[in-house]
């Protein structure tokens, strides 16, 4: 079946997307930009702090000699990356604390307290030393990951510790998927979505976290308004695999210390940029079946976003083996690998909740720049 490239609205790319030569070529094979237009990539080399990084622009010329555009971008390592696809544990210790239930009108369930009269907390136990003396206190929170204060009457209780009439958390489990971790440099990428609290929303916070491996004991296929999840267990106090140092909108990433039952270290690839995502056929990476398999998916539509974010590209479970296991995309799902032309391309983010044979992914290159 053929199909059809999409062209590229040149004014619809931002600056400092990932890019290589092959990806530029193919693009001004295939028209990608449009009938008229092509795209030459020029690298230089940059100094930061005592390294030397690629970096490099694209211009864009009409008829191949008339410049209508320049575009820096980042220029992709030669690096080989393991293949994710493995579920992981997920604990965190959060940056502040979580409101789990209120008795106030100022603080809601969901806010995530973090700061008490200008300073910091490292611990909940904290609160008695920040709140002692006062009548009342100055809260710093986010809601909705914008940041508000707020005065907060300081109470007592029979025992004479001093509260805010709150209660609340300072940790946060759970489960995602492995993306791909560096060869060289044992920093991964996974999830390709943030971890969020899931009363008020808000993009949690870390102080610190521990990534740990992950039994999956069961699956609850997805459905028509109910995306299903993977069943998992994980053992905190067990022998953890690297740290949680990032949360971002694009996932979370750290450094492994131990790849041990996550990937495959036969098995590598290089990361491509979002030029080289195109609409038909890829594949999404998981060993849910029990063994690393690719599961065919159809790519529907990749986005060249002017501005990130964590739905790049919306594609279509294919694979008769995939859909008989899960139905689809279920929850626990997000950070499996997408693959095309032998490239890690993306992560699974998201499903249809009215489809769970659709589902969005996110671009490596939104990962790897948090990273």
């Amino acid at each position: 079946m053929l199909i059809a490239m999409p062209v590229i609205d040149i004014l619809q790319i931002e600056d400092n997307f990932l890019v290589n030569y092959e990806d530029v070529e193919s693009a001004n094979e295939n028209h990608m930009f449009g009938s008229y237009i092509t795209g030459k990539l020029n690298q230089k080399e940059q100094s930061v702090g005592t390294d030397k990084v690629k970096s490099g622009e694209i211009v864009f010329k009409l008829f191949g000699f008339i410049p209508i555009r320049k575009i820096s971008v980042v220029m992709a390592s030669d690096d080989d990356y393991y293949i994710g696809g493995t579920p992981i544990g997920l604990s965190i210790v959060t940056d502040g604390a979580i409101v789990i239930s209120d008795n106030n009108d100022s603080i809601q369930e969901g806010d995530i307290i973090t700061k008490i009269n200008g300073k910091d907390f490292n611990e909940i136990d904290d609160f008695q030393n920040v709140l002692s003396g006062n009548d009342e206190a100055e809260v710093t929170y986010l809601r909705k990951n914008k940041e508000f204060k707020t005065l907060v009457k300081v109470l007592k209780d029979k025992k004479n510790k001093y509260k805010l009439g709150l209660t609340v958390k300072d940790s946060v489990t759970g489960v995602g998927t492995l993306t791909f971790v560096n060869k060289n440099t044992k920093e991964y990428g996974a999830l390709g979505h943030a971890i969020v609290d899931e009363i008020g929303g808000n993009i949690v916070p870390i102080e610190s976290g521990k990534v740990y491996p992950c039994n999956l004991i069961g699956i609850n296929k997805g459905q028509k308004n109910n995306p299903g999840q993977l069943r998992c267990v994980f053992v905190q106090n067990g022998k953890d695999k690297g740290s949680i140092v990032n949360n971002t909108k694009f996932g979370i990433n750290g450094t492994l210390s131990n790849l041990n039952g996550l990937v495959d270290e036969n098995l590598t690839a290089k990361i491509g940029g979002r030029l080289s995502v195109k609409p038909g056929r890829a594949t999404i990476v998981s060993d849910i079946s029990g063994i690393k398999e690719e599961y065919e998916i159809e790519i529907i539509k990749a986005n060249y976003q002017k501005k990130a974010n964590d739905k790049s590209l919306v594609f279509r479970v294919t694979d008769k083996r995939l859909l008989s296991l899960t139905g689809g995309i279920v929850q626990g799902m997000s950070g499996s690998p997408i693959m095309q032309n032998g490239k890690i391309v993306g992560a699974v983010t998201h499903v249809f909740l009215s489809d769970p044979t659709k589902g969005y992914g996110v671009y490596c290159d939104f990962m790897l720049e948090q990273i």
